[in-house]
C-alpha cells in the first residue's frame, strides 16, 4: 500500500469512528469523497480538503485532527445545505426522469 493509500485509509477509519460512514475512496488511493462537494485528498504529507470553492489543509501526521474538522464540516453541511448544492446536484445527476429526483 502506498503512503497516500495508508493515510487515506487512516482518515476514513477516523471519520467512521466519528459517525461519517458515507466516505469512500474514489479509486486512486489518495482521494476520499465524504459528501457531494466535500472531498479530501492526501498529497505531499498533507490532507487537503475542499468543499465547493473553499480549500483547507491539515497535517498528514494527524488523521484524527483532520477527521474531526472534516466531520464537523460534514455535519454543518447536512444541517444547512449550501446554496450551491442544488446546482451541483443537477449538474451531476442530470435532469430528473419524469419529475423523479
Amino acid at each position: 500500500m502506498t503512503e497516500s493509500g495508508a493515510a487515506t485509509e487512516k482518515l476514513r477509519a477516523e471519520l467512521q469512528t466519528l459517525g461519517v460512514t458515507t466516505a469512500y475512496d474514489v479509486g486512486d488511493e489518495a482521494t476520499l469523497s465524504v459528501w457531494i462537494g466535500l472531498v479530501v485528498r492526501y498529497r505531499d504529507g498533507l490532507y487537503r480538503w475542499q468543499e465547493g470553492t473553499v480549500q483547507r489543509r491539515h497535517l498528514g501526521t494527524d488523521p484524527v485532527g483532520c477527521a474531526i474538522r472534516v466531520a464537523r464540516r460534514y455535519t454543518e453541511l447536512q444541517a444547512d445545505i449550501p446554496p450551491w448544492w442544488d446546482d451541483l446536484a443537477k449538474e451531476l445527476r442530470g435532469d430528473p426522469a419524469q419529475d423523479y429526483p
